[in-house]
């Protein structure tokens, strides 16, 4: 073995020189290490030109200035310089700062060695830095070269990306990365489940989700993965690695010998970095659609008014502005303009105080963007969520929860606050679903499918709400959860009221220091005093076993049970349930969580939702002739029911099945549209087997 068979690429020259003499150090190591006082073949140091310096993801032949051809002109963009507004005397963008924008000349996936084996910690620049460290010609031409990698992704991932491809070719025989903990989050995770889904597709055979890191001298989190094609023979256990310990050090490199790590062997690593239940393969459900949205983005600070300059704008386009900070820590009182559906000249003649606000601190930043309609539409939100707007209309309130947050909480928010785009806003109002929402069973979930940033875990709303299967509890246990949820939100208002210092993240803090059986400090019990954290976990406590007894999963509500093996039971019958919700839906069957609102005017064959919608009884004519079996399963529900409406009395299978043209080939069909009907409540029956007769429920509750 020598250095020649290290090899490397590295875009920076300087690094590139550091890496071969790193490659010589480290070889010179190992040999005196295992040779002894035998002196290495001279020369000692040869160049073997083994670490080339170039681009790792991208290849082109050239790049030149990209010209408009409707202008004529050179692309450009802001260059990052600031300039003092004469005006606010403020810092805003220097709108003569540009800095060309580049073409790339036949622009195409580098080609890397002839190696076995790929080991590499790629830049970590995040998805939204890809422009602004690279340029926007650059990655514009690195996502048309990779049209399998979703614009979504980090840079990390193209390396990933390509690395995972030489695999399944059995170009190489592995490939192992430090990326971002990010990877396993939804948007990254899709890379990894594209090649984890082909013909000949890779394996996980080594990760750890979150390891802590140092990166330029910052505290970062770390994912580790190793991957193989699935078609080789060399490792078949794979091993999952948890970080259980860390503690600070001296330095980076002592904390990393005390990081402890729990391992297990598992038969398959999912795309998420995890074993066990398949999260990953669930399906979105439509009772959730179209209530889940992340809020407002406004694009310019200047939008912002503080509380001593509302003098300065109209009050009428004024509302309080609520982003993750001010949900849980400490409430700014900010309070934010809001033009939404304002033209300039409406702006202008109508409200001129805020239009001139809006033109001295908003259009300023708007002239260096790129995006011409943000510049044509400059006193106008980046993004306004007009689909987020209409769903809260007629509402009085709503939920929210944090995107990225160490603890996974859920609040109500009056309807009149605008929450920020980092914000997860939930358009429901009623409690129920704020004590599912925040039970262990749905924060057990959220925390297994959301990922993570950091050391924080993320909020994904399609995986973490879309997906979640909610119960289907009796009308008693739904009213009991309610008073739950309304109990908790109003428990953590009530102490905040009477002391605004306490934060929703310090109760969380104390709350789970009581959980894990810590013992407490003086401060600690001061502060239990003042936030009545024991309350608290006693309302999480009974909201946990009521949400337990709606799925009817009271078995998990014993004491003494190993936390993990609870957590991995609850994931496997919610993935369970998803598919059996998932089923329903196919065949006509959707829960709708606000149908009013989801679905509004649709005939329910569901079963209804107390308190937000009401079945009426409809009337219909006999029919006087045989009828034709609609092929849909909801027209089917609809068809069996109305003939026991209008025809009254107790009826078989086979006298159900001869009122439809070709029905009696299809009596199982028939069966479940009465087994159907008859587990919403719709109609109920007597006998066994096959005397089974059918009613409308109605009659019983008359009778």
């Amino acid at each position: 073995m020598n250095p020649s068979q290290f090899l490397g690429i590295e875009l920076n020259p300087r690094a590139a020189a550091i890496a071969d003499l790193v490659i010589w150090i480290g070889y010179l190591q190992w040999h005196f290490r295992r040779f002894g006082d035998i002196p290495p073949v001279e020369p000692v140091l040869r160049e073997y030109k083994n670490i080339e310096c170039r681009d790792a993801v991208l290849a082109y032949d050239g790049k030149e200035p990209d010209v408009d051809p409707k202008t004529g002109k050179v692309r450009s963009r802001w260059g990052g310089r600031m300039m003092k507004h004469a005006v606010t005397g403020e810092m805003v963008p220097d709108p003569i700062n540009q800095i060309p924008i580049y073409r790339y000349i036949n622009p195409r996936s580098a080609e890397w060695q002839e190696a076995d084996y790929v080991v590499s910690n790629p830049p970590f620049i995040g998805n939204a830095w890809i422009r602004e460290r690279l340029g926007d010609g650059y990655a514009e031409t690195l996502r048309k070269a990779y049209k399998d990698v979703p614009d979504t992704v980090d840079f990390v991932m193209y390396w990933w990306h390509k690395a995972a491809e030489l695999a399944r070719a059995n170009t190489i025989t592995r490939f192992g990365f430090i990326t971002t903990n990010s990877i396993h989050q939804v948007r990254q995770r899709k890379v990894i489940e594209f090649h984890q889904n082909q013909k000949n597709p890779i394996c996980l055979i080594f990760a750890i989700a979150d390891h802590p890191w140092t990166d330029e001298g910052a505290a970062v989190r770390i994912a580790m993965t190793v991957g193989q094609a699935d078609s080789s023979n060399i490792v078949r256990v794979a091993q999952l690695g948890t970080v259980v310990q860390e503690v600070e050090a001296g330095t980076p490199e002592d904390s990393a010998d005390r990081v402890e790590i729990y391992w297990e062997s598992s038969g398959q690593i999912l795309s998420n970095l995890r074993s066990g239940a398949d999260i990953t393969k669930t399906r979105t459900l439509q009772s959730n659609q179209n209530l889940v949205s992340r809020g407002v983005m406004p694009g310019s600070d200047g939008f912002q008014v503080q509380p001593s300059e509302i003098g300065c704008v109209e009050p009428d386009l004024l509302r309080t502005y609520f982003n993750g900070r001010d949900l849980l820590h400490t409430s700014r009182g900010h309070l934010i303009i809001d033009t939404a559906g304002l033209d300039e000249n409406i702006l202008r003649l109508t409200y001129p105080k805020t239009y001139q606000w809006l033109l001295e601190r908003v259009k300023p930043e708007r002239q260096t963007n790129n995006d011409p309609k943000l510049c044509r539409e400059w006193w106008l939100y980046r993004r306004a969520n007009t689909i987020l707007r209409a769903a809260l209309d007629g509402l009085d309130r709503f939920i929210v929860t944090a995107e990225t947050a160490k603890h996974r909480v859920f609040v109500f928010l009056d309807s009149m606050v605008l929450p920020d785009n980092r914000l997860v806003s939930i358009t429901l109002s009623d409690s129920y679903f704020l004590g599912i929402l925040s039970s262990k069973l749905h924060i057990c979930w959220a925390l297994a499918s959301g990922g993570t940033l950091e050391d924080r875990p993320v909020y994904q709303k399609s995986i973490c709400f879309d997906r979640f299967p909610f119960p289907d509890p009796t009308p008693d246990r739904r009213q009991q959860i309610r008073e739950l949820g309304d109990r908790l939100d109003s428990h953590r208002k009530r102490v905040q009221a009477q002391h605004p210092e306490v934060t929703i993240t310090a109760m969380y803090n104390l709350l789970e220091k009581i959980r894990a059986g810590q013992e407490l400090s003086e401060s600690d019990r001061a502060f239990n005093n003042k936030a009545l954290v024991s309350t608290l976990k006693q309302i999480h406590d009974e909201l946990d076993a009521a949400v337990f007894e709606a799925y009817g999963w009271d078995d998990l509500k014993a004491e003494g049970q190993i936390k993990s093996e609870v957590d991995e039971i609850i994931l496997e019958r919610l993935v369970a349930l998803n598919a059996e919700r998932a089923e329903e839906e196919r065949n006509g069957l959707i829960r709708w969580l606000r149908p009013d609102y989801q679905a509004p005017g649709e005939i329910q064959t569901q079963q209804i939702i107390e308190g937000i919608a009401e079945v009426e009884v409809e009337s219909a004519i006999a029919p006087v002739e045989q009828q034709k079996l609609p092929k849909a399963f909801k027209d089917q529900l609809a068809a069996v029911r109305d003939l026991l409406r209008t025809q009254g009395g107790e009826w078989t299978v086979e006298q159900i099945a001869a009122q439809f043209k070709g029905a009696t080939r299809q009596k199982q069909t028939i069966l479940t549209c009465l087994e159907s009907l008859e587990a919403l409540g719709i109609i109920a029956k007597h006998g066994e087997d096959s005397s089974d007769r059918w009613y409308l429920a109605e009659l019983q509750k008359a009778s």
